[in-house]
């Protein structure tokens, strides 16, 4: 499962052929227009949000229903990410934290690829700061009525520019009728969920939504806690005017879970269901602006609840403006406010485990780990034995608080044989952090573990068993992007569209590197770049065509990406990354057979690599990848379904001390196979589903020295409805229990850690719909 040898090639060629040659992901739509064709509507990836049919579409698009999504139970926002070709999510951190990678992108973490919308709305422009990506700001609930998920594409000429994925999540709207939904979950791990909305009608053609949700549990491995706790609540208003439309909303979100990190693979009787956090070890005493040197007595000092775990406690206020005049003209502004707290907390590992026994026989085993007394547990008192293991953990606390205001107003024009559209992009962007991360301390490795005594670093007078990394740091950036797009139909069957985006970009930023009172860095950062995305969609006939595209973006840097490449800025590197795209596509679709192709190549320069913010400067080199997406669904009339989605993909590091390496984390191939069954008898409607999700292996790190073995997964559920309205549903994640890895210590390659995928687990729910 995890070692050090050469890694043994993917099947690609098998992979190829079962993506090929296999119908599959989930289509929601209604059959209308030509005959047998599926009229899909989607809006993201468009100027100014407009609609367009999915089959005309130029760019790799996936969409999900909130029918979709309530079968495919996700446990994260970014556990829903895995239906979307293209996407490596990794959700095993829990309810936030996660780690998601796109299609040829590489990263050495966390999401700096994604940007998450609500309503056409980037909640947080920065896709990833240090501790802090995009899901973590953003809870699923029964308030959502589709997702849209864009790769690649005219990507980096809208909204905040972003080149990988934008994921946009769209709210319910109120209308004419009155509906709604009450839902209470449970499951084998304790959990309590409550969820619900109502929409409506105020007045004539003003309309509400609202909804949201209660939820607590241990957490799916067990803390011995209330560990996973928060709510949601969720208002939207929709006023339809003879020329427009205006809406708002405001989402409310305090939510929070426990932070898992890699264990222990080393340590007899830990798995997928082990937890080093409990209520001995909960509460944690670290001291921070103490650096070397530095005098213990005016250390300062905080007393942790590390069960705070990750989570996010802030609101996201929005809205858009569209309205049409002069026959031709439309004009839409969408705007966002987002503000709170994304606080970490949690405990670390650093280093691997010893046994107890070995280190008593030789100091050698684990040179920090001197020993001064009988090694025993500082609550219980009870003697650690020599067949027990002992491991540093730290507890570490960054607290971030974070606002972000953005607008996005668009003028367009539709001459008939295509339109043109032109506007302007602004967000302004803060972060303010205050960290003491390491904090190491060693402590018995068992389910719940605890502090020991006996070991000379966790005496109560010394600091920690290793340095601290404090920080005391605040950012603000500001962007402003114009951009101009147009759609020309060439004829019936060819439509060119063309997009230029102009982006400058500033950053302001200063940090305390030790929170002694002593400003350490200090950034001011103003560059220019331009964007552009050129494609040609050409209709076979009423049911296949094809599309190319080709784009060039960037990633713009911010406050973490100074600080961690400091001596690479100060060196005359702007740390602007910057991504060549080339998409080809092939599109049939039936009432009966949705099947896309997407082949895409992707270059990346500089790829920016870093083990732990703040730990120093990264690994700067090329990237290159070129792979095939297959987005697909068959679908019978006599109730029975089958989905696919895949990915193949070669990635290879093109300079830099990685040469010739593959990208780490992103695996050669990956799919997921959902059949499904529906049939009717009497009052109840059942379906019957799973998912079979198999993946290749996997580089740890980007030298390629740690490979993560690959490993497959099945789900099934089942959903019956009764007259229509009241629902219930059972559904089981990784029922056979599979103890895959989806990274090994990203702090320290060679440490025996890992990660592990979420044990197998039970939900019930029962509702009802109105």
């Amino acid at each position: 499962m995890y070692n050090d040898t050469s890694r043994i090639g993917p099947t690609l060629f098998a992979a190829a052929m079962a993506a090929l040659f296999t119908i599959g992901p989930t289509v929601a739509a209604a059959a209308t227009g030509s005959p047998g064709i599926i009229e899909e509507v989607v809006v993201t990836g468009t100027a100014g949000g407009s609609e367009i049919r999915k089959f005309d579409a130029s760019f790799a698009i996936t969409t999900a229903s909130a029918e979709d999504i309530d079968r495919f139970s996700p446990t994260s926002t970014a556990d829903m990410l895995k239906v979307v070709p293209g996407i490596w999510a990794e959700s095993s951190g829990g309810i936030a934290g996660a780690n998601v990678f796109v299609r040829g992108f590489p990263a050495p973490g966390d999401a700096p690829f994604l940007t998450v919308q609500v309503d056409g709305v980037p909640i947080y422009p920065p896709s990833t700061l240090a501790f802090l990506e995009n899901t973590t700001l953003f809870r699923i609930d029964t308030t959502i009525e589709r997702m849209e998920a864009l790769r690649g594409g005219p990507n980096p000429v809208f909204s905040n520019g972003q080149p990988g994925l934008t994921t946009n999540f769209i709210l319910r709207e109120g209308g004419p009728e009155t509906e709604g939904l009450v839902r209470y979950t449970t499951s084998d791990y304790d959990l309590n969920r409550f969820d619900g909305y109502v929409s409506g009608e105020i007045s004539e053609g003003f309309y509400y939504m609202i909804g949201g949700y209660l939820r607590s549990s241990p957490g799916i491995r067990e803390a011995g806690f209330t560990s996973d706790e928060g709510h949601q609540g969720t208002v939207k208003l929709t006023r339809d005017f003879e020329q427009g439309t205006v809406s708002l909303f405001h989402r409310d979100t305090d939510d929070h879970g426990t932070w898992y990190l890699p264990v222990a693979l080393n340590v007899p009787g830990v798995d997928n269901e082990y937890n080093q956090l409990g209520i001995m070890n909960k509460r944690r005493l670290i001291q921070f602006a103490n650096d070397s040197g530095a005098d213990p007595e005016n250390a300062e000092t905080s007393l942790l609840n590390l069960g705070e775990g990750r989570g996010w406690d802030g609101s996201v206020t929005g809205g858009a403006a569209t309205f049409e005049f002069a026959d031709n003209w439309e004009v839409t502004d969408r705007f966002g406010l987002t503000k709170g707290d994304a606080d970490t907390l949690g405990l670390v590992p650093a280093g691997g485990a010893v046994r107890v026994g070995d280190l008593l026989a030789d100091p050698a085993a684990d040179p920090n780990a001197v020993v001064i007394g009988p090694i025993t547990g500082s609550v219980s008192g009870r003697p650690i034995g020599e067949d027990e293991y002992i491991q540093q953990f730290g507890g570490w606390e960054v607290r971030k608080a974070i606002e972000a205001f953005t607008n996005d107003l668009s003028v367009a024009y539709d001459w008939g044989r295509g339109d043109v559209t032109v506007g302007l992009y602004t967000a302004n962007v803060s972060a303010d952090d205050v960290w003491s991360i390491d904090n190491t301390k060693y402590e018995v490795v068992q389910d719940g573990g605890e502090v020991v005594t006996g070991i000379a670093c966790n005496a109560p007078e010394v600091d920690s068993c290793g340095a601290n990394t404090d920080l005391d740091a605040t950012g603000d950036a500001t962007t402003t992007a114009l951009y101009a797009a147009t759609t020309i139909d060439v004829s019936d069957r060819l439509t060119l569209d063309f997009g230029i985006r102009r982006e400058n970009h500033e950053v302001q930023y200063s940090a305390d590197l030790g929170r002694d009172g002593q400003v350490d860095l200090v950034i001011d950062f103003d560059e220019t770049e331009i964007s552009w995305t050129a494609a040609a969609n050409y209709l076979l006939n009423d049911f296949m065509s094809t599309f190319a595209r080709i784009n060039t973006g960037s990633r713009m840097p911010y406050f973490d990406d100074f600080r961690d490449n400091a001596d690479a800025f100060f060196e005359g590197n702007d740390l602007i990354q910057d991504v060549d795209q080339y998409e080809l596509g092939f599109k049939w679709v039936t009432d009966a057979v949705s099947l896309y192709l997407t082949g895409f190549y992707t270059e990346v320069d500089p790829s920016i690599f870093v083990a732990q913010s703040g730990a120093g400067p990264g690994q700067i080199s090329t990237n290159e990848a070129i792979g095939l997406e297959v987005d697909a669904i068959w679908d019978t009339d006599w109730g029975f379904q089958v989905n696919l989605n895949a990915t193949i993909q070669d990635t290879e590091f093109k300079s830099g001390e990685n040469d010739g390496n593959e990208t780490q984390r992103q695996p050669g191939w990956q799919l997921r196979l959902t059949p499904s069954y529906t049939f009717t008898t009497g009052a109840y409607e059942t379906t019957l589903y799973g998912t079979f999700t198999a993946v290749d292996d996997r580089w740890s790190d980007p030298g390629n020295t740690v490979e993560l073995d690959g490993y497959e997964t099945l789900d099934l559920g089942a959903m019956v409805r009764i007259n229509q309205s009241f629902v219930v549903q059972i559904a089981a994640d990784n029922v056979t229990d599979e103890e895959g890895l989806t990274e090994g210590d990203p702090r320290n390659p060679a440490s025996p850690n890992g990660r592990f995928i979420m044990p197998r687990s039970v939900e019930l729910s029962l509702g009802y719909e109105f």
